[in-house]
């Protein structure tokens, strides 16, 4: 197979005969087509979890789902929208530059090819091992719990084969700027999941199921199918979220090629930077199954550090992961061209954009969790005990939102740079600290808050908060680093606009405490309406208190993203 020096066109040709690369949109106005596709993916992503709190609880059945579901969404993050993401689009961006669109279309076959026949071997040996793959992160389990955790993993590893191939396809849109088409993506997964698995669990069960309020005894029959049927509807989902994107990559010119080599210098290099960057950029995700192994003892533990966990997902998802995806085409781009200055200056206004998105989310989350929860949750098989152990596990998960979400700048950072390296060992010295976090902060917080319904006291809140100050040291880490690598960050700009948007966030959170106190005091908690009134008049006091404290401090970026919202709505109006 010829290298990439040998197949490097002659001076002139490739430019005469192809068009260059589109060049990338600003991080901002790329970020807020991210948002609004990830915001209607994160609202029905919140609505299945309800539909499962409703019809499920959290008790045998949702801590089932959670485990079985989580071993393949692990790996999700490892081989596929984390490591893979990351490593394709910075070779498929040079390729593009370098080489022509040819050759980047053929690159783009080829790891689509190697990437199904790996993903399919894994599914298989995921299959047949599914039994001690869960006793091995969830050997709290009771045989019966973890028999039907079996029979899930089994159903659902095939996701993992669909969701890789899904990023391969987001990776090729993201450098063609097309944001929005793979961004819905998740959003056609949880539309399908839901009416699906819905559909499936009514007539797997016969039209109905029950599930016991002790969370000791073990759930009958119908129950049991009816959680095989949300599994089914999962798995359909995944292969959904693949389908929809593949017109849009055959509009912008990829045409499958029945090619596969290891050999080729193009797939050696993604592969050279995926491997270090499965656990760079993936290490809160490992750290969630070391949480999962140690609260697999505490009954309904998996269910609270879910819905907790998606919650705090919300934010970062409809941030974080919003600029972060806007950022790697960006970044990646400009580290190919050797621009350090705009690289350097991209990195830290997208720092900023951020910071100012996810720190009052992350004071709101901790301040109003419990009403916004039980607003959410609190209805059918999810009770009153669930929303505070809920709320518990929500404090600690948002303490660290803010570096969770920055991560997802950072470490791609580095690999637009070749530095796979750098992530790869913070990364691995995070998942110890991890470990030893969540053993001694379960440990400590075992011992408070401890009754009969909760014999392992707030145990949970110890594992919640062991994650964040995971991301929170793997945050620090990598800003230092980078700093040293590209001599310097902006550092003066970031630390100004993390103080203004910080002391902002403080008033938020004043604010919302005072109003939430203030309405419960008035009026009690009882009935939907007040529940609805005691989450959102806080939120929309809090959140008119952080703008008006913002625009008094001059938060640059929030003037900026004043100004281009007003531009599209004056654009959509004339």
């Amino acid at each position: 197979m010829p290298s990439i020096e040998d197949t490097t066109p002659p001076d002139n040709v490739e430019s005469a005969a192809e068009p260059p690369p589109p060049r990338p949109t600003s991080v901002a106005r790329s970020a807020g087509i991210v948002s609004i596709a990830v915001m209607f993916s994160r609202l029905f992503g919140l609505a299945r979890e309800v539909i499962f709190a409703r019809y499920f609880g959290a008790g045998f059945l949702t801590d089932a789902y959670v485990v079985a579901f989580r071993l393949p969404n692990v790996l999700r993050d490892l081989f596929a929208e984390g490591a893979l993401s990351v490593a394709f689009v910075k070779v498929f961006t040079d390729y593009q530059i370098k080489l022509g669109e040819k050759a980047a279309w053929r690159l783009a076959s080829l790891i689509f090819n190697l990437l199904a026949v790996v993903m399919s071997i894994i599914c298989i040996v995921g299959i047949i091992f599914s039994k001690d793959l869960v006793g091995l992160v969830a050997d709290g389990f009771s045989p019966e719990k973890a028999a039907l955790a079996t029979t899930l993993t089994q159903i659902m590893f095939p996701y993992i084969l669909l969701v890789s191939l899904a990023a391969v396809a987001m990776g090729v849109l993201n450098t063609k700027n097309i944001f929005g088409i793979p961004a819905s993506a998740s959003t056609v997964f949880n539309i399908v999941s839901i009416t699906v698995g819905l559909s499936l669990a009514y007539w797997l069960s016969g039209g109905g199921w029950t599930t016991p309020k002790d969370k000791n005894l073990i759930p009958d029959g119908a129950a049991q199918w009816a959680i095989i049927g949300m599994s089914i509807g999962t798995l359909i989902g995944g292969a959904a979220g693949l389908a929809m994107q593949l017109p849009s990559l055959w509009r912008v010119g990829f045409r499958f090629s029945p090619v596969l080599s290891l050999a080729d210098e193009g797939v050696k290099k993604v592969v050279a930077l995926m491997t270090p960057a499965i656990l760079g950029t993936s290490a809160v995700q490992i750290n969630v199954l070391v949480n999962t192994y140690f609260v697999s003892s505490i009954d309904g533990a998996q269910g609270w550090l879910n819905y907790a966990f998606r919650l705090m997902q919300f934010p970062i998802g409809l941030f974080g992961v919003a600029v972060g995806t806007a950022a790697i085409p960006v970044l990646s781009r400009l580290a190919a061209e050797g621009k350090k200055g705009e690289f350097r200056d991209t990195i830290s206004s997208s720092m900023n954009l951020v910071f100012l998105m996810t720190l009052p989310s992350a004071c709101g989350l901790i301040v109003l969790g419990e009403p916004i929860i039980r607003l959410i949750y609190e209805r059918g098989r999810f009770d009153a005990l669930a929303t505070q152990m809920t709320a518990m596990a929500l404090v600690g998960y948002s303490i660290g939102l803010t570096g969770y979400a920055a991560i997802k700048i950072l470490s791609p950072a580095f690999y637009a740079l070749d530095d796979a390296k750098t992530p790869m060992i913070i990364a691995l010295v995070s998942i110890i600290v991890n470990f030893v976090g969540c053993y001694f902060l379960r440990e400590l917080l075992s011992q408070y808050g401890v009754t009969p319904e909760t014999p392992a006291g707030y145990g949970h809140l110890g594992v919640s908060l062991a994650t964040s100050l995971v991301a929170l040291f793997n945050f620090t880490a990598l800003a230092f680093l980078l700093r040293r690598k590209i001599k310097r960050l902006n550092g003066r700009s970031i630390a100004t606009a993390f103080l203004k948007i910080a002391l902002s966030s403080a008033v938020l959170s004043l604010v919302c405490y005072a109003s939430y106190h203030f309405l419960v005091a008035r009026y009690g908690s009882q009935g939907f309406k007040l529940h609805l009134v005691e989450a959102f008049v806080p939120i929309a006091l809090g959140g008119a208190s952080f703008v008006v404290c913002a625009m008094l401090l001059r938060v640059h970026e929030l003037h900026q993203l004043y100004g281009m919202i007003s531009k599209r709505f004056r654009r959509s109006a004339a």
